[in-house]
């Protein structure tokens, strides 16, 4: 049985899958009159956005774009440099890009929002680890935190990382995740896994992930590589290997 619905919509997140996306939208066209085909990997517009589609409920933006202009970051180039939102929906997943780039004041806002929030909040979209002070620590001290996210995507980023894990001492280890991109500008698998047990050793749980560039085809990492980032990017595989080895119980 279709719903009813006035037109469809497909929202294709990553390039590669572009061509699945026009797949679905040739086979929706036959049961409806309208359906319409975007998303980040067409370069649609990111601005305001209606709870529930396209994201999960409980998923917010507060600001899009992004001031960084990382090698590997697609952001600034599809939206621009960091914008706060004058409005945003009520949520406790906060996914800007750099939420720590917005202002004091905008700052205080979305503290208060999430104060609000029948959850507590978890910063899935990032913090950049190197714009985390003591002044910043205080901030998210005042308010329920699940989870928070950092990164650390070269080896240099290893040292703001560390700071900012003194200044958030407070957050348990498991709660204290990092974004680490791996296979990035020739990097090896004994590089990476350097990179990622360093940044175990610093007191985050890490999260790898196999870089990929804007193309329509992926990346056809070796089997190595995939196990590697299956290891470090499941959580419980990751804990069940250190707790084993005895190495920083988490």
């Amino acid at each position: 049985m279709r719903p009813p619905a006035d037109e469809v919509h497909v929202s294709v997140t990553f390039t590669w899958d572009k061509e699945e996306g026009r797949r679905l939208q040739e086979a929706w066209a036959q049961y409806y009159p309208i359906v319409k085909i975007g998303g980040p990997a067409f370069g649609s517009p990111a601005s305001e956005f209606d709870v529930g589609m396209y994201v999960k409920l409980g998923v917010t933006f507060t600001s899009r774009g992004c001031n960084s202009r990382c090698r590997w970051c697609l952001v600034p180039g599809r939206e621009g440099l960091l914008r706060e939102l004058h409005w945003f929906p009520d949520g406790y997943i906060i996914n800007d890009n750099n939420f720590l780039q917005t202002s004091a004041q905008h700052r205080v806002e979305v503290y208060r929002m999430l104060r609000e929030q029948p959850k507590p909040a978890l910063f899935a979209g990032g913090l950049q680890p190197s714009l985390i002070t003591a002044e910043i620590a205080i901030e998210l001290r005042s308010i329920r935190i699940e989870e928070v996210f950092l990164a650390a995507d070269t080896a240099v980023a290893l040292r703001p990382l560390e700071k900012a894990v003194k200044h958030l001492q407070w957050i348990p280890p498991h709660d204290l995740r990092c974004y680490v991109l791996i296979g990035f500008d020739g990097e090896t698998i004994e590089q990476a896994e350097k990179r990622l047990e360093a940044v175990w050793q610093i007191g985050c749980l890490p999260f790898a992930q196999l870089y990929q560039p804007p193309a329509e085809r992926k990346i056809e990492y070796s089997s190595e590589w995939q196990d590697l980032n299956r290891k470090w990017s499941r959580p419980a595989i990751t804990k069940a290997i250190h707790s084993k080895a005895g190495i920083r119980e988490t």
